[in-house]
């Protein structure tokens, strides 16, 4: 049994370690562990202030018109307004094909004399069926059909503007470089931010990071700032003089849409508000410059580490207690997130649903588990005490919870009944085996009956007689009277019935029944693989002894019984008599009726009062 166990426990720690490897090394819940990601890796940490946007805002709008309708000498007036003051200027701004000549030559001359611009290049792509080089056909969403470049091209460098939202519509990572060989041949491009980030580095005398990339070629955006949190100053404020440009000086300028209406906003995983892009360019280029370029770690030892951790939650909370396993894998859960949130902050990131969402479902699946098999085993017990205790009190006590079995034997002062059919012996020889067993029944089922009416325990059926026992295994009010009652009970039914037997057989039987209280050994007694609930002692041998003693259809009570329920019932005293295994005789008396009641513990306090 133990290694069948064994061999189960193997073969569900394997299936779970198969089921979290799979799932996280496909990444099959990749939203929703993308949006656990965004919640928990996409903290802000802080802007640099040499990161600044001149905004073409709502008020630029309003003093210049709709933004269509530029000239691009507007921008050539930033550009010249800022002058030598910036290391950088970026234009995230689309201005391809001719407008007006005079305005486009003010932007090339601008750029030209300033070599301190990256103007930005717009990428169109396509969905294209390709092949990679295993021979593996795959659809590549990124498949550049071309790039167009700005007018000002020749006079500046020039970067993509591009953003690559994931499926889900949040910008997560960018494209730093991009390549078509089959329209450029070896040329590269590379992107807005990314250019503009190396002239900064260029123009300061400062080294440039190399920045981590993904198997896709991207970076993935640890973004410092939410929306808005960019220093920002709009574009009228700089032309009409509002703005000294020497608050510029070293710094990264960018230059892009920074109202509603020119439709350049994305969703970003730091914020339920939407992001315009120049703010995007922003973040990237503070990630380039900080060196926080996260990127995913191996998927196989991702789902190795996921699946570990599943397992052994999963073996904790199957072995252990609740009380045990609760605490354990809340901790082990918070903690691989906490190990999570620690690699992503050293540029290294894990998927974090899978390990805390199998450890749960492990941790919940076991513990319904153990409900279940404690309800079964409950209902086993429930079942198997109902053929000893009176039912309607097992079904109390599986109600309330209140009683624990207690392997092993206990002192416990009790009530003990001994019933025994007399004239039993010749009667079965004289009738045919069915008439015996129909007769045995009917009185057996009358000393049950009675038993369990009263609240006691069936200790057991020894031949014709039966063992009886009151206040075990669990606590009963006024358990000596209930046992006294139960013999007259007894007594009284047999009378009842005995007619019923004559008339049919021919035959009649009756009971002696002896009841004596103290204190008795009482519990689970036997071997490991076969025991019996019972009681045993002084107490129990001398109720047996007045049960042998007693006449047919009589009562024998004890002293120590009698003191108890005097005053509630009637019976005769018989004396002194002598008892088998005893040296000193017991005083008895024959019960004769039964003129009160049982009294429950409530009753007891009231009459105490």
């Amino acid at each position: 049994m133990k290694n069948h166990s064994k061999v189960s426990a193997v073969i569900e720690a394997a299936v779970v370690f198969a089921l979290v490897f799979v799932t996280s090394f496909y990444d099959v819940f990749y939203s929703f562990d993308s949006l656990l990601r965004d919640k928990l890796y996409q903290t802000p940490r802080g802007i640099n202030n040499k990161i600044k946007i001149i905004a073409i805002d709502d008020e630029a709008l309003r003093e210049y018109g709709p933004f269509g309708t530029w000239s691009r000498g507007v921008y050539a007036d930033i550009i010249n307004t800022l002058g030598e003051y910036p290391a950088a200027v970026a234009m995230d701004i689309m201005v391809f094909g001719d407008m007006d000549s005079q305005g486009d030559k003010a932007l090339s001359e601008a750029c030209r004399n300033s070599g301190r611009v990256v103007a930005g290049s717009y990428i169109s792509y396509t969905s294209a069926y390709k092949t990679d080089e295993n021979g593996k056909p795959y659809i590549d969403r990124f498949h550049i059909e071309q790039i167009e470049q700005p007018i000002a091209a020749a006079d500046c460098i020039t970067g993509f503007v591009n953003a690559s939202p994931d499926d889900d519509g949040i910008v997560r990572s960018a494209f730093l470089t991009v390549s078509a060989p089959e329209l450029y041949g070896d040329e590269s491009f590379g992107s807005l931010a990314a250019e503009t980030y190396y002239l900064y580095c260029k123009n300061t005398g400062t080294a440039a990071n190399t920045p981590t990339l993904d198997d896709n070629g991207r970076m993935w955006i640890s973004y410092a700032g939410r929306p808005g949190d960019y220093e920002h100053i709009s574009m009228s404020s700089l032309l009409d003089g509002s703005v000294d440009p020497r608050i510029f000086t070293d710094c990264i300028v960018l230059v892009g849409a920074y109202a509603s209406g020119l439709q350049d906003q994305f969703s970003v995983p730091n914020s339920s508000d939407q992001m315009f892009g120049v703010e995007i360019h922003a973040n990237i280029i503070q990630g380039l410059l900080d060196g926080k370029c996260p990127v995913p770690a191996n998927r196989v030892l991702s789902a190795l580490a996921a699946a570990a951790a599943a397992v052994l939650a999963y073996l904790i909370s199957k072995y252990s207690k609740v009380k045990i396993s609760t605490p354990i894998t809340i901790v082990m859960t918070a903690a691989y997130i906490a190990a999570g949130v620690m690699l992503n902050g050293s540029g290294l990131t894990i998927p974090i649903l899978y390990a805390p969402l199998f450890m749960v479902i492990c941790y919940l699946v076991n513990l319904g588990r153990k409900y279940a098999e404690e309800a079964i085993e409950k209902r086993k017990i429930t079942a198997a005490f109902k053929k000893y205790v009176a039912p309607q009190v097992v079904e109390e006590i599986a109600k309330s919870g209140s009683y624990h079995i207690k392997l092993g034997g206990e002192n416990r002062h009790i009530a003990v009944l001994f019933v025994d059919i007399r004239g039993f012996t010749p009667m079965s020889e004289s009738l045919e085996p069915e008439q015996v067993v129909d007769i045995l029944n009917s009185y057996l089922n009358l000393t049950t009956n009675s038993i369990f009416a009263n609240g006691g325990t069936l200790d057991k059926f020894i031949g014709d007689a039966t063992m009886a026992v009151f206040n075990a295994p669990f606590d009963l009010d006024d358990y000596i009277f209930r046992a006294v009652k139960t013999a007259w009970d007894i007594v009284s039914g047999g009378n009842a019935i005995e007619s019923t037997f004559m008339e049919k057989y021919g035959k009649s039987v009756s009971f002696g029944v002896g009841v004596n209280c103290g204190n008795a050994v009482v519990g689970n007694i036997g071997c490991d693989f076969r025991m019996d609930y019972t009681a045993i002692g002084d107490t129990v041998n001398t109720a047996a002894r007045l049960e042998s003693n007693a006449k047919r259809g009589q009562v024998l009570i004890s002293q120590a019984v009698y003191d108890e329920v005097k005053d509630r019932i009637t019976a005769e005293p018989i004396g002194e008599i002598p008892l088998k295994g005893k040296s000193k005789g017991v005083f008895v008396y024959s019960l004769t009726g039964i003129t009160g009641e049982i009294k429950t513990d409530k009753q007891k306090g009231m009459s105490a009062q």
